[in-house]
């Protein structure tokens, strides 16, 4: 058996049978055509479909997310087919996703979505383009520990539904209107939080919410960012989100950079990641780095970083850190998400640098 939700236009989760009836009738019946085999043997299944506002219209390119809520898993993100469709196989642990569609008009809400292992799930993500809506995205922590919390109900004052934050105490809210919201967070045994925020059209804005135990007499902690354009499409937070979970790699982000404005990448990179004694070493030896250090800007190949001339590298004549958005590094092939496996740098550590 297929169960179908639909997310967008203020709508949350279908799940009524006479809705679904008039859903297909909307749609016409051969909407999801040639698509109702399960593929995913006894693994649970997602079958996606990207809409317009109208929920007529299939939208291809559009960019889908899928993120599995109870297990440690690389979020998934692609690009829908020419029918608007996409089809993603679930984790064998996993059994709950949360899953929404961005593109340049505008995003779905989010739908969360049970999964059953031997069985497909179809949801249908409206986009939303009025007014260019925005994305929330953090974690719930508490005050005092530290310790993420769990099953916080987090939502914004005049939308429809809440969602709750996961083991790791993270949430997202997609399809918000842009403009300050009031923005809530409701756990028992903390104390409420209310909170004004700014959602920027077409951006995301993180919140970091840390609640306070009740009774407890302290502020609670809120940490506001905005993320940039440009790293958001290139999927860094994405890596980060998945990267910060399970240990692996590291990630300079703008605000860490806009504090710290080093003059020099070579400063940057010694000084500041986990490949200083990989480069000090290079530079006491004045050998090259070579296959041990493998370095792209927006995706181009610029080499191993030496010179000839030890830790004095060639990349400080190539981009200046002021020109510089974001920097990923992995020490090897085994700590890179799926979508970097491409770059297929063997045991030797890899540094993406993005610019702005």
């Amino acid at each position: 058996m297929k169960r179908r939700t639909l997310a967008g236009a203020g709508s949350s989760t279908l799940m009524a049978s006479a809705a679904i009836a008039a859903l297909y009738g909307l749609l016409g019946a051969g909407a999801l055509a040639g698509q109702e085999a399960h593929t995913c043997d006894d693994r649970a299944g997602l079958r996606i479909a990207v809409l317009d506002a109208t929920g007529l219209v299939r939208v291809s390119d559009a960019d889908v997310r899928i993120r599995w809520v109870d297990v440690v898993r690389s979020p998934v993100r692609k690009g829908s087919g020419d029918d608007g469709g996409f089809t993603s196989c679930a984790p064998r642990d996993a059994t709950k996703a949360t899953v929404w569609a961005e593109s340049r008009d505008g995003s779905s809400e989010q739908a969360s979505v049970e999964l059953i292992p031997g069985e497909t799930s179809e949801v249908e993500l409206r986009l939303l383009g009025e007014d260019n809506p925005g994305r929330l995205e953090g974690r719930v922590f508490d005050a005092v520990t530290k310790d993420p919390v769990t099953t916080a109900a987090v939502t914004v004052a005049g939308r429809r539904g809440e969602v709750e934050t996961d083991r790791w105490g993270r949430y997202i809210l997609t399809g918000i209107p842009a403009g300050a919201k009031q923005f809530q967070v409701r756990r028992m045994g903390y104390e409420p939080l209310e909170y004004v925020v700014t959602v920027k059209p077409g951006l995301t804005t993180q919140v970091d919410i840390g609640l306070v135990p009740d009774p407890v007499e302290m502020e609670p902690l809120v940490a506001t960012t905005i993320r940039s354009r440009g790293l958001e499409s290139k999927g860094f937070y994405e890596r980060r989100y998945w990267g910060e979970m399970l240990g692996v790699g590291e990630f300079l982000t703008p605000e860490y950079l806009e504090r710290w404005r080093p003059i020099r990448m070579s400063q940057l990179l010694e000084q500041h990641t986990m490949l200083r004694p990989r480069l000090v070493r290079a530079g006491r030896t004045r050998g090259t780095l070579g296959d041990c250090l493998q370095v792209y800007l927006d995706n181009i190949n610029v080499g191993n970083l030496d010179n000839g001339s030890g830790s004095n590298f060639a990349l400080n004549s190539v981009v200046l850190p002021s020109e510089v958005a974001g920097v990923e590094i992995y020490r090897s092939s085994t700590s890179l998400p799926d979508g970097l496996m491409r770059f297929g740098v063997g045991q030797c550590a890899l540094v993406l640098i993005w610019t702005k």
